[in-house]
């Protein structure tokens, strides 16, 4: 098999990352969501405010899997390289978005898993569609540049005069939230959403993906409904969505979904935090080609 150009495949990469973005808000009913229907639980937000962020990102995708790419040092080393990268990412996603936080969780866990594919693909250049070994060579390297994150990152947060509402979650319930999501090597991509991808990849990929997000908000730890309505709403969430996916089959999902859209907006309640790992998902996917 001839091998691209290494700009080639890295652009290719990145680009499958924008994809993967837009195919998250596009997906359509998402419960409490930002989609093309309505504004879910968010009243400051919309779907083209959700746009707008994914191309101020776009150019920072390509910067992530380059950093690794050309890196020579340690997976630490890379980790701050692209978490440095990754405070101007954010920057720019808040100027395009008004101070709105669309991408703030998303744009972390990309920087790390595409910072984690460039090196990846720079130790021994493999060609695209990945295999299920690469994905795990992957998740594996990203795991030991997030080494420590959690531990690092919550040191003397009681001296702190201000706390963002992960550290807050940190304190009160020991939610370790991405942070901890990636020191483990994204347990939930390689353990729970590619298994399931692979296993449907010949199915509708549209019903694939809403099965997916229902997967993941019934088995996630997701920081963004704890910290809109606490433990107790998380818990029932994730009850809620194993039942609607033993309730549903393929002719009512999509009327199940709207459903349950309209109580997760009267609860004010966004699983956000299940609709990041859902588009890194989706770009380990289109990786793989199964979709």
């Amino acid at each position: 098999m001839t091998l691209k150009p290494i700009n080639e495949l890295l652009v290719e990469i990145a680009g499958q990352a924008e994809r993967a973005l837009l195919y998250e808000v596009a997906l359509t009913p998402k419960p409490g969501l930002v989609d093309r229907n309505n504004s879910g639980a968010h009243s400051d937000m919309d779907f083209f405010t959700f746009l707008d962020s994914i191309v101020s990102l776009s150019p920072y995708l390509y910067q992530y899997v380059k950093l690794g790419a050309e890196h020579e040092g340690t997976p630490k080393e890379l980790f701050h390289k692209v978490r440095s990268m990754g405070i101007h990412a954010e920057k720019a996603m808040l100027a395009a978005t008004k101070n709105i936080n669309t991408h703030k969780g998303a744009n972390f866990s990309f920087a790390v898993l595409l910072g984690a594919t460039g090196a990846y693909i720079s130790s021994g250049q493999r060609p695209l569609p990945f295999s299920e070994e690469d994905i795990q060579g992957i998740l594996a390297y990203a795991k030991a540049m997030s080494h420590g994150l959690v531990t690092n990152d919550f040191a003397d947060l009681a001296a702190k005069s201000s706390l963002t509402y992960g550290e807050k979650l940190y304190l009160s319930y020991g939610i370790t939230g991405i942070r901890g999501e990636a020191e483990a090597g994204y347990p939930a991509l390689g353990q729970l959403i590619m298994p399931f991808f692979r296993a449907n990849k010949d199915r509708p990929m549209e019903l694939v993906l809403l099965e997916a997000l229902l997967l993941l908000m019934s088995q996630v730890e997701d920081g963004n409904i704890i910290h809109r309505g606490g433990i107790d709403a998380w818990r029932t969430i994730k009850t809620e969505t194993k039942q609607l996916l033993q309730d549903s089959h393929e002719g009512n999902l999509k009327e199940l979904m709207y459903s349950y859209d309209l109580v997760l907006i009267e609860r004010h309640l966004s699983p956000g935090g299940a609709a990041d790992l859902l588009s890194l998902g989706i770009f380990f996917a289109k990786l793989e080609n199964l979709f």
